[in-house]
């Protein structure tokens, strides 16, 4: 074989076979393969296209290109849920905890926030002395005692896909729908769990805009889980505002405290509901959806899935005391509030654009080296379809600069539109994928 052949056989639109598409992966990431003539390809692959088949092989390939996690150490069916990633997103830290109380293994390694969008590790690491970085032995010895454990990427899960991305983002082929399901299903895949909950965001904060777009990505990930044997299923959810009340790094991590206590936003809740009984029916703890919420529910009534977060807090070196008092966590030096530009209704949200607005309070990361400030962020007062009146404000501005402050402000108001007239709310489940 050589790549000369290959790139000329997909710019044709002809169909690599397994063999081929293993060496081509396995060459790139030893750097026998130059990063010019991988462009090349993902070029003819973003106009030409993958199949199935050749997608499931380009993420097994993936997969298989460095350490694969080896959970047969942990007793159950281990569990896990995925993200495409949008603004406010708090889902792991509520539902992993959740699960975990109901003795259903959750062994979960999670990345770093980029843009406008939050990683959960940096949301878990706003906690006092909280660690992120466990050996394996750490890792499984936590998910068998408590049942629940969250880590950091090891650098060589999938390192193909850590490469093949970083080469994507330069050459405009990152939004290639068999590159993007590849790309995150090998993590998924290399990771270990029995079962696999996509949550696919659709809307103005996330990757695919379009529900179409959104339901055919999720359809191409639930197949590619079921054939290499993992029980995988996925839900579209919106992401045309944000999920919750707030944005940023600690105040997201209270807001999940606050869920856990029994209060909580009812689009947060309906995601994290949704997202958990389908993981909760594939460890086959519960027969229906219905019966999934139900004990899911008494987790929260009976505060044990707080319980539980304190002990996962306590078991990766945090301070357990401030789950229970979140009033100790730090706090931004200024609290400002925002109002609307009119009065009316909230009509539509540019959710990318309040995601960049917590990045300038410095709540992001512009560069995958900078320091985020875990204390600054959004606190949403209203949401799509809500009254907003000049007189009140919608938002308040946690920041510690008066200058980013200011920008941060008008760029908060420009992301929201206002009607005159009523606005229907939408529905913030959009779709279930399951495997036919």
């Amino acid at each position: 074989m050589n790549m000369y052949e290959l790139i000329l056989k997909k710019r044709e639109g002809e169909r690599l076979t397994k063999e081929e598409i293993y060496w081509l992966v396995n060459g790139y990431t030893r750097g026998d393969i130059p990063d010019y003539q991988m462009a090349a390809f993902f070029m003819a692959v973003y106009f030409r296209g993958m199949d199935q088949s050749e997608t499931v092989w380009l993420t097994l390939a993936m997969a298989e290109s460095g350490e694969k996690l080896d959970l047969s150490e942990i007793q159950g069916i281990k569990v896990d849920k995925h993200s495409t990633g949008g603004v406010g997103d708090k889902t792991s830290l509520i539902i992993g905890p959740m699960l975990a109380a109901l003795g259903i293994p959750v062994a979960k390694m999670s990345g770093r926030g980029l843009g406008h969008t939050g990683g959960t590790i940096d949301k878990l690491e706003s906690i006092e002395g909280f660690q992120t970085a466990l050996t394996r032995e750490q890792f499984i010895g936590n998910v068998n005692r408590i049942k629940l454990a969250i880590a950091g990427q090891t650098a060589n899960l999938a390192p193909a896909d850590k490469k093949m991305y970083a080469l994507r983002d330069v050459t405009a082929t990152v939004d290639q729908d068999a590159l993007i399901a590849a790309s995150i299903m090998s993590k998924k895949l290399a990771s270990g769990a029995d079962v696999i909950v996509l949550d696919v965001k659709t809307g103005s904060g996330a990757f695919m805009q379009t529900q179409e777009r959104a339901e055919q990505l999720a359809k191409l990930m639930v197949d590619i889980g079921w054939q290499a044997g993992k029980k995988t299923s996925a839900i579209l959810t919106d992401m045309n505002e944000p999920l919750g009340h707030m944005v940023g790094n600690a105040l997201e991590v209270q807001e999940a405290i606050e869920v856990l206590q029994g209060k909580g936003d009812e689009r947060l809740l309906e995601v994290v509901f949704a997202l958990a009984s389908y993981m909760v029916l594939g460890a086959g703890r519960a027969e229906t959806l219905e019966e999934a919420e139900q004990i899911l529910k008494e987790t929260i009534e009976t505060h044990k899935a707080l319980d539980k977060f304190a002990e996962f807090v306590q078991a990766q070196q945090g301070n357990p005391d401030w789950i229970y008092h979140p009033e100790r966590f730090p706090k931004a030096r200024l609290k400002i509030p925002v109002y609307p530009t009119g009065n009316g209704y909230l009509k539509s949200c540019d959710t990318r654009e309040v995601g960049m607005v917590s990045l300038i309070l410095g709540g992001g990361r512009k560069t995958k080296d900078a320091k985020i400030d875990s204390t600054v962020g959004i606190q949403l007062c209203k949401h799509l379809g809500d009254a907003v009146t000049t007189k009140e404000p919608f938002a308040y501005l946690y920041a510690n600069h008066e200058e980013q402050a200011k920008e941060a402000e008008k760029r908060l108001q420009n992301a929201y539109t206002i009607s005159e007239i009523p606005t229907e709310k939408q529905p913030v489940i959009k779709k279930i994928v399951v495997n036919e």
